[in-house]
């Protein structure tokens, strides 16, 4: 059994940080999560997220969907996306999508398509 990579937390603040790191196209939604740490396709994370103002973090679980590595072309950020799990029951992609609003058919650049 592999080490677990033990809870990654992210803090996203406004608006434009979340519209990069938000994952629309995947199934229950994902965040990209910048990490330098290793981690390959199918792995299981869990995650605390903050954000904007809330003082409560949200609890993901969630497996790895997407790995920008470290390089990569276009200076990307390196990290992983990570698809939210069924266990949510879309808890923390409704609180995103609440955020992001009319934001969503935009054409800007994410961290991942």
């Amino acid at each position: 059994m592999p080490p677990r990579q033990g809870i990654l937390s992210l803090t996203i603040k406004d608006k434009n940080a979340l519209y990069a790191a938000y994952m629309p196209f995947v199934k229950n939604g994902g965040l990209f999560i910048p990490t330098q740490r290793s981690y390959r396709l199918g792995d299981e994370v869990f995650m605390l997220i903050s954000l904007m103002d809330e003082a409560e973090k949200i609890p993901v679980a969630g497996r790895v969907v997407w790995i920008t590595p470290p390089g990569a072309e276009g200076n990307r950020a390196a990290g992983i996306g990570v698809q939210f799990s069924d266990q949510d029951n879309g808890q923390a992609r409704n609180k995103i999508e609440t955020y992001l609003a009319g934001a969503l058919q935009s054409d800007r650049p994410t961290h991942t398509m």
